[in-house]
């Protein structure tokens, strides 16, 4: 499946680099097709090319060259929501609604339990699932971020940590300046690592005020950091605000500064024909999380009309809490069904635009879309391979619709992130996976 997919030229003097990967098909994602009979060409961890193999043979020599001939090359997936450290509650609560099972199990055990090691091995334990299902990048948003940032650096992932803001006390904060001191002091600490980025994360429009919004936007404008936040992620949080100020919760947050193209809106379910609009004028991303909406009862984001507005849409799969499974291939297929289930449209959103919201999508929604999230030369390389050689994905003929409609993250093999291989032959090559479960395992009996 060449169609659409241009290739570009390069000149054929012999060029040393430090990897070849040579697949069954390459999916670059910009634009989204595939490429048979091609080879990556990788070198100072950035993608250099993508050529067919006699270009390769005859313009590149590297210093290591892995032959996948069953597999699809894409870049890494890009998990743009999640609160990793809550792997640790994966079922605690399962089968209620959202504020009951917030308020009666998520925050009593988190006021009792959450510290920096129970986020460090939390992190730790999201991050190595997350690497052997694909996820290269994810956007995080939880307590003591400088512990979940040292187990995503030790694993090998790229992350975007959401500075969390509350109105009320945790064990991590007193009130929303703490928390707004703590996160800022986490990445004045950190701002330097390359893997890392930052964003201001209040928690709600419901429980964050709005002399807390007021001070996050300032902060935001100040040093230029995204604003990130759960939004209409159900009907009752709607009506609630529609009663105290008269406005949805995006219409509060436009009011106070909040919106604009540096501003992620989380679940995003519950929004009308307005809050598309100011969406789509001031360039505002949603990121779509629908297994977690789905487990909640929430409802079902308009991800079509999204889209159609030109609204940049991500995929995340909120915490293992909400959604027992740090999956973004399973998001996929679960947000192409039920748009279509939805609208009643079974092209509304179909498999490539899927893909493009797990990888290009997401990488927009935080401002990395320049690093990664596509396989273009001069990007880093950020790259999965996915095994289609297996008796569930044959016959092939279509990658992309394979990857979404057919295949899972079982059929991830192989890892890189700027060109460094992170998992080989589904084993993590950075951290003892089974000390990563020996922990999980302790944390369960405390947390029983």
């Amino acid at each position: 499946m060449n169609a659409g997919v241009v290739v570009p030229r390069y000149a054929l003097s012999m060029q040393n680099v430090d990897l070849r990967l040579d697949a069954g098909w390459i999916i670059p994602i910009d634009p989204v097709g595939a490429l048979a009979g091609h080879a990556l060409i990788v070198d100072g961890g950035r993608v250099t090319a993508i050529v067919s193999t006699a270009e390769a043979d005859a313009g590149f020599a590297a210093r290591t060259r892995i032959e996948l001939p069953s597999h699809v090359l894409l870049p890494g997936l890009v998990n743009a929501h999640t609160h990793a450290a809550m792997n640790l509650f994966r079922g605690i609560a399962d089968d209620a609604p959202l504020q009951a099972w917030l308020e009666q199990h998520i925050w009593p055990r988190e006021a009792q339990f959450v510290g920096p090691d129970f986020v460090y091995d939390g992190a730790r334990l999201a991050a190595a699932e997350m690497v052997k299902g694909g996820i290269t990048c994810c956007n995080d948003m939880y307590f003591f971020a400088d512990a979940s940032a040292r187990a995503f650096l030790e694993t090998g992932m790229r992350a975007m940590l959401g500075l969390p803001v509350l109105d009320f006390p945790t064990p991590y904060a007193a009130d929303a300046d703490g928390y707004l001191q703590r996160g800022l002091a986490v990445r004045d600490t950190l701002k330097h690592e390359p893997r890392l980025t930052f964003a201001l994360a209040p928690h709600a429009p419901y429980t964050v005020g709005d002399p807390a919004w007021e001070k996050t936007v300032v902060y935001a404008r100040q040093l230029d950091l995204p604003i990130q936040t759960h939004l209409a992620e159900t009907a009752d949080e709607v009506a609630r605000s529609r009663a105290r100020s008269g406005l949805t919760p995006l219409g509060r947050l436009h009011r106070l500064g909040a919106t604009g193209p540096n501003f992620i809106a989380i679940h995003a379910v519950h929004l009308d024909a307005d809050d598309i609009e100011l969406l789509a004028t001031h360039g505002g991303h949603v990121i779509h999380c629908p297994a977690s909406n789905m487990k909640l009862g929430s409802g079902i984001a308009p991800v079509g009309a999204l889209l159609a507005r030109g609204i940049n849409v991500g995929l995340g799969t909120d915490g293992a809490a909400s959604n027992n499974r740090l999956d973004l291939f399973g998001e996929m297929r679960l947000a192409a069904l039920l748009a279509k289930v939805a609208t009643g449209d079974p092209a509304v959103l179909p498999a490539r635009a899927a893909l493009h919201a797990a990888t290009l999508g997401g990488a927009r929604a935080l401002g990395l879309d320049h690093l990664i999230g596509s396989l273009v030369p001069g990007k880093q390389a950020d790259v999965v391979a996915v095994d289609f050689g297996g008796v569930d994905a044959v016959p092939c003929y279509d990658p992309v619709s394979h990857l979404v409609y057919a295949t899972g993250r079982e059929a991830v093999t192989d890892v890189w992130v700027a060109g460094k291989r992170i998992l080989a032959d589904r084993i993590l090559t950075m951290v003892d996976e089974g000390a990563i479960i020996a922990r999980a395992r302790l944390w369960q009996e405390r947390l029983r």
